[in-house]
Formats: C-alpha cells, sequence, structure tokens
C-alpha cells in the first residue's frame, strides 16, 4: 500500500484553499494553482542525485522541501492527490514532440493524467515544462479549449471506433496555440502507464548519456498572466498575448540567485550545475 498524501500540507504548498470536493472545479483550481506553486525543473538530475519515483520521497522533495520535478514526479504527486480526494484518475504514457518533426519518434518518456468525471475524460498535465496546461482539456472533443494561459486542442490522427479501438498508426495529439500557430507538446494513445514502465522511463530520461535532460538545465513554472522559462542560460518571461523578453543570466552565482528569485529554488551558495550545453565563458 503506497501512503496516502498529506494533503493538508500539498494544499498549502500550492496556496489552493477551495474546495476538496471531486469536482470540475476543484479539479480545475488544483491544476492551475500547482503549476504556478512547483517548478519544472531537472536540477537534480545535473547534480547526479538520480530521481527516486517513491510516493514519500516525492512528496518529501516537492512538497516539504519545496522543490520542483519533472513529469514522473509532478504528475506522480497530483495522482496521488486527486485519487486520495475520490476522483477517478489513471496515469497514462505520452511522448513529447515539443519543436520535434512530425516524422521523428520520441522515446515515449512522459505521463500525464487522466481523470473522469461524469462520464467525460479529462486530460491533466501539470509537468511538461513550460508548456504544462494550467487547466484540464476535455479529452473527447478536437475543437479548441480555453485555458487561464495558451488555447489548446486535442487533435485525433488516424482510425479511431468506439471503445477507443483504433488502427496501429493512430494518435492522438495535444497541442498548444502560440502567436497565432498550433505546435504540438506530446502524443499518446490512451495507454496506461503503471510505476515499472515509469521507473524504466525514468532511468531514461535521467540517466541515459542522450537525454536532454543530461545536457540542459530546464526550469519553468507559470504566473498569473504568463509564464517564466529558463533553458540553460536565457531567462524568458513571457506574457499571456505570447510576447516576453529574454535575459542572459551572467554566471553561476547569478543563476543561484535567479532559481531563488524567480522559482523558488534554494540552493548552497557553492552549488554549481554540470551542464555540457551551458557555455559559461561566452558573454552575457
Amino acid at each position: 500500500m503506497e501512503p496516502a498524501p498529506d494533503l493538508d500540507a500539498y494544499f498549502a504548498r500550492i496556496g489552493h484553499r477551495g474546495e476538496r470536493s471531486a469536482t470540475l472545479a476543484t479539479l480545475q483550481a488544483i491544476v492551475l494553482t500547482h503549476v504556478q506553486a512547483i517548478p519544472f525543473e531537472n536540477l537534480d538530475v545535473l547534480l547526479g542525485r538520480g530521481i527516486d519515483l517513491s510516493p514519500t520521497a516525492i512528496e518529501r522533495k516537492l512538497v516539504q522541501q519545496r522543490r520542483g520535478g519533472y513529469c514522473f514526479e509532478q504528475n506522480a504527486l497530483l495522482l496521488a492527490v486527486l485519487q486520495a480526494l475520490g476522483f477517478d484518475a489513471l496515469p497514462l504514457s505520452a511522448r513529447v514532440r515539443i519543436q520535434r518533426p512530425r516524422d521523428f519518434t520520441p522515446p515515449r518518456t512522459h505521463m500525464f493524467v487522466m481523470v473522469t468525471l461524469a462520464g467525460e475524460r479529462w486530460l491533466c498535465d501539470v509537468g511538461v515544462g513550460g508548456l504544462s496546461p494550467t487547466a484540464p482539456l476535455r479529452l473527447d472533443v478536437e475543437t479548441p479549449q480555453a485555458t487561464p494561459h495558451e488555447p489548446r486542442r486535442l487533435i485525433r490522427h488516424g482510425a479511431w471506433t468506439s471503445g477507443d479501438r483504433r488502427s496501429p498508426d493512430a494518435r492522438i495529439f495535444h497541442q498548444v496555440q502560440i502567436a497565432g500557430q498550433w505546435q504540438d507538446v506530446c502524443e499518446f494513445t490512451l495507454e496506461t502507464m503503471p510505476p515499472i514502465d515509469r521507473e524504466v522511463a525514468n532511468w531514461f530520461t535521467s540517466a541515459h548519456p542522450q537525454s536532454h535532460f543530461r545536457n540542459r538545465l530546464m526550469t519553468a513554472r507559470a504566473t498569473a498572466d504568463g509564464r517564466i522559462t529558463l533553458l540553460n542560460r536565457e531567462l524568458t518571461h513571457r506574457r499571456g498575448d505570447g510576447t516576453g523578453t529574454t535575459t542572459i543570466v551572467r554566471d553561476e552565482r547569478h543563476l543561484l540567485a535567479v532559481l531563488a528569485q524567480e522559482f523558488g529554488l534554494v540552493f548552497p551558495e557553492d552549488t554549481r550545475f554540470p551542464c555540457p550545453w551551458i557555455d559559461w565563458s561566452a558573454p552575457a
């Protein structure tokens, strides 16, 4: 039996003071506040600490230590919380497609949460970096859906029949609209992702030499009116209309200040993040 999450501590962490009933309004509030409060980040991977997916370790890191994490941590915590509240929630697997052409097949190394409410299914994903949707997305419609941030849509590809039976090439694409253009976020087939599959995918993302989590520094969170992302040395504040500003992190001391000020991630002043794709000798 997995331990139940400390709901009081979790809600204090994300700043949710509303209802805890298993309703759509509660789900919407939790997703929005989670993405704003708990940053997406891969810093432990760069520090060589490994990623422990046990429920106790995830809760200790993201809630008690006020850290962030990536999809297997973020969405596992969300899944545990929703199930503890009485939601019908399941983990689904996906392939991240951000800035990847359709003829490229990325690894199945992403997890999100599907919630069923009153016969309707909703996609919840608080762990896809700077593009984590800030609202649940209704799964069974293809029309654009508004969120507190960017418009989203879910497009079915290939042959789907009743009962979610599908042709071998059938997929669903989660897309986001930025600056008027639709871009792929991830693709999935409604296949569940049990703990053992998460462990295997987590090993790849955190340990394989070619994993981009081993080679890039990434942090992100949503704000009330936009998003803040840090990719290597580029700190971007993006507004809701898609416009934004980018500044360059000057040095490793400045990086620690940015992590603390923008993302609430506090590290000892002598912390250094080994990252092959950061060149600190280049001018800011």
